[in-house]
């Protein structure tokens, strides 16, 4: 049986969840108050930094779900996703409408992939 690893881990949540060849992301945000565009480019750094932590990078993505404040918002999220998703490495991917934790935050990623 593959053993789970847990790092960044406080009384909530860990920042990266191993089990066996697959990586599991807490839920990324960006500074409350900035743009859609702005937070949204904030979530994906944050999510390279994590995924380079344990040697992984977003070619290696399997699934992500966007959760956007606003469905509004889709189309500029979409800009900065589009440029950020290395051609021909896109994930499977669910984005969907709902409240995040503090009405100043735009959108949340939840991320996994695959170790190399």
């Amino acid at each position: 049986m593959s053993e789970i690893t847990r790092l960044h881990t406080g009384q909530r949540s860990s920042k990266i969840v191993m089990h066996g060849d697959t990586i599991y992301l807490t839920g990324q945000v960006g500074t409350a108050g900035e743009s859609i565009q702005q937070q949204t480019r904030e979530c994906l750094e944050k999510i390279d930094g994590l995924l380079a932590e344990v040697g992984s990078d977003n070619t290696r993505l399997l699934h992500v779900t966007i959760w956007l404040a606003d469905m509004q918002d889709f189309a500029a999220m979409n800009e900065v996703w589009n440029a950020w998703v290395p051609e021909g490495h896109s994930p499977a991917r669910a984005c969907g409408e709902s409240r995040l934790a503090r009405p100043e935050l735009l959108v949340e990623f939840i991320v996994t992939a695959a170790k190399p």
